[in-house]
């Protein structure tokens, strides 16, 4: 499982077709991947690392504090071209990302997961469809969490 997660002073995920929206103010933007090898292990361990990681200052201007720290939200979007391979040509393969039938109950997974760490719900986007995410990035501070790389 791949994550970039991004400290933001706000964020949204807008999917027009459907109506949807889902905002947050103070917290961070997940943008989540999923592989046909990642386990329940992979998802608990990103969540846990996600909502205890220490990225937002505390009263002395350093990055001491988690999002469950700072009473801070989270907003979670799949974005399977996170695995994207830039290695040949100009156009990026995405044939190690998981297909929906496998990557949409990790992703639905994840989010419980997500909000259990962080004691309330969280936002989401809508898998597979064409979503519009904004966000202000405060820092900016963006991390790259990576479940295969935790060992």
């Amino acid at each position: 499982m791949r994550t970039v997660v991004q400290r933001v002073a706000q964020a949204s995920v807008n999917v027009p077709a459907e109506g949807y929206e889902s905002a947050i103010g103070r917290g961070l933007l997940v943008l989540a991947a999923f592989i046909d090898e990642d386990t329940e292990e992979d998802l608990e361990w990103t969540a846990r690392k996600i909502a205890a990681m220490r990225i937002f200052d505390d009263a002395d201007g350093v990055m001491n504090l988690s999002v469950k720290d700072v009473d801070g939200d989270i907003l979670a979007v799949s974005q399977f071209t996170l695995y994207a391979s830039t290695v040949k040509g100009n156009r990026p393969s995405y044939i190690k990302a998981a297909k929906p039938d496998v990557a949409i109950p990790l992703y639905e997974r994840f989010l419980v997961l997500l909000q259990e760490q962080l004691g309330k719900p969280a936002g989401h986007g809508i898998f597979g469809a064409d979503m519009k995410v904004s966000l202000l990035n405060d820092g900016p501070v963006t991390i790259i969490v990576d479940s295969k790389l935790r060992f």
